[in-house]
């Protein structure tokens, strides 16, 4: 009988020896690799953090202590742990588990979390609400994975100093890149601050000082000087935080021995664990950003099998520059965090002085793109279409307003599947299209996505290109695309309807006005738009219907409806998109089909309206 068979729920936990403990972290570990080898998913981040979260479970009290997670991929021993094990079989499918934590799914899930270095401020903030109540109970935010190097983690942390607030801060440093010094002796000390005996030293200390104020400072000083020579905690304390670490974060007793002393103390605590991605799984260790996020693969071995032979947006996107960078010796390629999932691998071994992966810091990856612009080299930024959001006023006050020159490489836009809400892109049309200065082009297949890239980049402005995650309809790409800013695409041409197609819904659109006889067109820019063919359509068909994969507020067809409003043309439309709600998680066709984006769904919708 396995340990992992009777552990349901943080009770069950207490009430396991400490060498219980130890098994049931290899059993969840084979447990996530086992389910994760059949859902895809997040991998190596959660086999690095499974020690913490059973010392976490062990000592703390949640859901009544409130767990935040940073980066919340990193939450499947949590799952497990609290009530959800039999169900990680459905994690990132339609009706299961979302692979983040889900304020909809657990009482144990106190914050949602998808984009990253928002644990620090929400813990604060409940804390702050605890204190008000008198509540005895703790926040606790645990932040790593790189979420760190994010502004808003130090605004959180510049606040929570100053707050006197019984806030624990757990840094999960998956990279050991603050400090080498872990193992026994800094486990010794971490404990030895953590304690009793030296917290009181240091208050009572300080106490009996108070009135010798050279004295003190002097005392201060050392102080601070012989920890910063074999603890890299200065920082942190200068912010107000007790600091304590680094510790082994795979080392169970440790964590529960120091954890169980922190619990004592009063106001901001930062625990440093130093921890590895893929801990325990060879593949995982031996190459943790490969198995950072992954689909099927075979657990024995670690071996991922590609079953479409055809290239993804990505991997267009990954030649596309690779090609570009041999002619154009000013390219620059930047992305915040994401050089594997925005296709810049290639780019970065091949030229490293051009590429720079600035962290999880979007805001200034705009801002620092803007500045390398001005010394006459042209960056080309890689971010996903969800994380765009984060930098919007560095789009619009940084780059926008001075009109400096780059372009948008933005993947995942539209409907992204299993990675759910948090990581759709089904806004960059309606908030990019409003901003002046800028081309935003939709490609609707793998060729045209080419093309448009060396388009924009040629550009002696700000361009966007928006592309799917995954595939297209399997074009080649030409070596020749006649492609025109503003102009679109005539793809059909039928009569009563015509369909205006923003992206890759295009083979749909196609299947769909094959059947009813209807026009079809790719519009391939949202930015300009093709005001004449819209016009030219309206007047000779009796309904014009737009499909874009992203929100209809303020989308591709209220781009179109206002220039119909604008030429005073008076025309039966009907405007197809995401609908106004967010999207669960589920495969891409699964949220298609919801959305009605599907070809059931769309020709239904025409067919029903033209019914009225």
């Amino acid at each position: 009988m396995s340990i992992i068979d009777d552990v349901n729920y943080p009770s069950d936990i207490k009430k396991l020896s400490r060498n219980e403990l130890k098994t049931l972290a290899k059993e969840v570990r084979e447990f996530i690799i086992g389910s994760v080898s059949e859902t895809g998913g997040h991998l190596s981040s959660n086999l690095g953090v499974i020690e913490l979260t059973i010392a976490l479970h062990y000592v703390f009290n949640a859901p009544k202590d409130k767990l935040i997670w940073d980066v919340g991929h990193q939450t499947y021993t949590h799952k497990i742990l609290t009530g959800r094990k039999n169900k990680m079989h459905t994690l990132r499918k339609k009706n299961g588990l979302s692979g983040f934590p889900n304020r909809n799914e657990s009482l144990y899930d106190e914050f949602g979390a998808g984009h990253s270095s928002t644990s620090i401020s929400a813990a604060l903030g409940i804390s702050e609400g605890l204190k008000k109540t008198r509540s005895k109970n703790r926040a606790i935010a645990i932040i790593g994975d790189g979420a760190m190097t994010a502004g808003m983690a130090f605004e959180a942390l510049n606040n929570a100093g100053n707050s006197g607030n019984d806030l624990l801060v757990i840094l999960n440093d998956n990279d050991m890149s603050i400090s080498k010094n872990v193992g026994a002796l800094n486990n010794y000390l971490a404990k030895l601050l953590s304690g009793k005996i030296y917290g009181g030293f240091k208050s009572t200390g300080k106490a009996l000082l108070s009135k010798a104020t050279p004295i003190l400072e002097l005392a201060r000083k050392t102080e601070e000087h012989i920890k910063g020579m074999v603890i890299p905690g200065t920082l942190f304390e200068e912010f107000g935080f007790n600091y304590i670490g680094p510790i082994d974060g795979h080392d169970i007793d440790a964590l529960i021995d120091t954890l169980s002393n922190i619990k004592s103390l009063k106001g901001p605590q930062f625990f440093h664990v130093a921890t590895k991605k893929g801990y325990g799984y060879k593949p995982a260790e031996d190459n943790p950003n490969m198995y950072h996020g992954v689909s099927k693969f075979n657990a024995d071995n670690g071996t991922t099998e590609k079953i479409n032979s055809q290239k993804t947006f990505t991997e267009i996107f990954s030649d596309w520059i690779m090609n570009q960078a041999k002619s154009s010796k000013k390219l620059c390629a930047i992305t915040p965090a994401m050089s594997d999932g925005s296709g810049l691998t290639l780019f970065s071994e091949k030229y490293p002085d051009r590429f720079y992966d600035v962290g999880i810091a979007e805001q200034h990856a705009l801002t620092f793109a803007a500045g390398l612009s001005l010394t006459g080299y042209k960056p080309v930024v890689a971010i996903y279409s969800t994380f765009m959001q984060r930098a919007y006023d560095q789009f619009i006050h940084d780059i926008a307003i001075q009109n400096i020159p780059m372009l948008f490489a933005i993947d995942r836009a539209g409907i992204v599947g299993a990675d759910g809400a948090t990581h759709s892109g089904n806004f960059d049309i309606s908030f990019l299209r409003c901003i002046p200065n800028i081309v935003v082009m939709a490609p609707s297949n793998e060729n045209d996505c080419y093309h448009m890239l060396t388009l924009g980049y040629q550009y002696e402005g700000i361009c966007a290109v928006r592309y799917p995650r995954g595939y297209g309809s399997g074009q080649l790409v030409s070596k020749t695309n006649k492609i025109l800013i503003g102009k679109a695409k005539e793809v059909r041409e039928g009569k009563d309807i015509a369909i205006l197609c923003f992206g890759p819904l295009i083979e749909t659109c196609k299947s769909v006005a094959e059947e009813l006889n209807a026009s079809l067109i790719d519009m391939r820019f949202i930015k300009p738009i093709d005001e004449t063919i819209i016009v030219k359509n309206a007047l000779t068909h009796k309904l014009v219907v737009t499909v874009e994969d992203n929100t209809v507020k303020g989308g591709a067809g209220s781009a179109v409806l206002e220039v119909l409003s604008q030429q005073q043309i008076s025309c039966n439309t009907i405007c197809l998109g995401i609908p106004d709600k967010f999207l669960e998680h589920g495969s891409q066709e699964e949220v298609h089909k919801i959305c009605g984006l599907d070809k059931n769904g769309i020709l239904t919708k025409i067919v029903n309206h033209i019914n009225k």
